[in-house]
């Protein structure tokens, strides 16, 4: 607007009004509104005005991360099927451009779009599908923000305040301080001063996350910058500690030995961080493939997550098995489990596999599992003193472990050798 220009915003019932400050900038924040179907009309007046209509009040979440996120429905599985039943116009989706700034911004490109088979088919699949669900168990409008780059690491999507926060990081945040000119997709902050900053204004529900490939190999260290990431994303929204729901990468055979199981270890332990949730997808894989086509089974497995924990749907069971606790009995380990449901299974009803045992040499071997209640039972007759235990600890693994809802395992050691 014009400075000093009053501003006045009427969205259905509701009006407030601004006025703007020497730069042309105002705001104007509105009540919380119960979620509806029936479309509304928002009109902002001062010096002339503009009018917005088929305006929906519901649940706004963006996904973000980097190849698997940006994956279209196009390149799915059951592209041409999908597409067609896209029909869906209380969901509402959007996509960033791909942009990198030195600074943050306040625009980015892109434009709302109700779902349709048209619009749908360039969308991430992922965060269709995570919606779809959403929005068929809710009966509400979903908003989808689709705000992802293939082949990105994790530091260009985190800003300064997120490494701040992370003693392990200093030096990054140090470095994000320096950025002046010219700066690319893998330099730290350079994506989320494009592409996340001008979202802080939409008040959202939630954030999922499917990202890690492009930092494969860090291990532990992974974990220290979800830290900064999610606690960077929820210090500059300012709405608390919202929802964020991140997947579990899916065994790739061509990461090298040890790294991807790591990675996993760092994911996983990025659960500590409240109010989080992993989708587990060790069973939906393609191992020659860094992009597996099932997509369905990872949006599901999110909006599982999201609607048990972030709509108090409390019936439903939302993660496959969670290694809880180990205890050394003669030549055996019982394992305890959370999220065991309605009991532990086999997911091709075959024996379990992809257990190791070790002694206190640390030398693994293959080992026998048996399902014994909500426990499972290890051993080897190569181990008379078993010490530790693994689980699919392997980027070629693709355990059968699961609860009776069909949610797998998620990969696990006992030892930290």
């Amino acid at each position: 607007a014009d400075a000093g220009e009053k501003v006045t915003v009427k969205l259905g019932a509701c009006e407030k009004s601004a006025t703007a400050d020497k730069d042309g900038n105002w705001k104007v924040s509105m009540a919380a509104m119960k979620c509806s179907p029936k479309p509304t009309t928002m009109t902002v007046s001062g010096n002339n005005k503009i009018v917005f209509e088929n305006i929906l009040i519901g649940e706004v979440w963006v996904c973000s991360g980097q190849s698997n996120m940006q994956w279209s429905l196009t390149r799915s599985a059951n592209p041409k099927e999908e597409i067609a039943a896209a029909k869906y116009p209380l969901i509402r989706i959007i996509s960033v451009k791909r942009a990198v700034n030195a600074e943050p911004q306040k625009d980015f490109t892109g434009q709302w779009q109700a779902c349709s088979p048209e619009t749908a088919a360039g969308f991430s699949a992922v965060g269709y599908f995570f919606g779809r669900k959403l929005h068929k168990d809710l009966k509400m409008p979903i908003g989808l923000i689709n705000s992802s780059w293939g082949g990105t690491r994790i530091e260009p999507w985190t800003p300064t305040v997120g490494f701040d926060a992370v003693p392990a990081l200093k030096k990054i945040a140090d470095d994000t301080r320096k950025l002046t000119g010219k700066v690319g997709s893998r330099t730290p902050r350079a994506i989320y001063n494009a592409m996340i900053a001008p979202l802080k204004p939409v008040a959202i529900r939630g954030a999922i996350w499917y990202q890690g490939e492009s930092n494969m190999g860090e291990g532990m260290l992974y974990f220290e910058k979800m830290k900064a990431l999610i606690g960077g994303w929820r210090k500059v929204w300012g709405q608390g500690d919202f929802p964020f729901g991140f997947v579990q990468l899916a065994p790739f055979d061509r990461y090298g030995a040890d790294k991807q199981p790591k990675l996993w270890e760092a994911q996983t332990a990025s659960l500590s961080i409240p109010n989080t949730g992993m989708a587990v997808t060790t069973d939906i894989t393609t191992l020659k493939n860094i992009h597996p086509p099932n997509k369905q089974d990872v949006g599901l497995r999110l909006a599982l997550w999201a609607l048990a924990t972030s709509y108090d749907k409390k019936d439903l069971v939302y993660s496959g098995p969670m290694y809880k606790s180990m205890k050394a009995s003669g030549k055996q380990i019982v394992l305890t489990f959370d999220h065991v449901g309605g009991g532990l299974a086999s997911r091709d009803g075959k024996d379990l596999d992809w257990f190791e045992i070790a002694g206190a040499d640390k030398a693994f071997v293959k080992a026998t599992a048996k399902i014994v209640g909500d426990t499972v039972v290890v051993s080897s007759d190569e181990v008379a003193k078993p010490a530790a235990v693994r689980f699919g600890w392997s980027q070629k693994a693709t355990p059968n472990l699961m609860n009776k809802e069909a949610l797998p395992a998620s990969p696990f050691r006992t030892d930290r050798w």
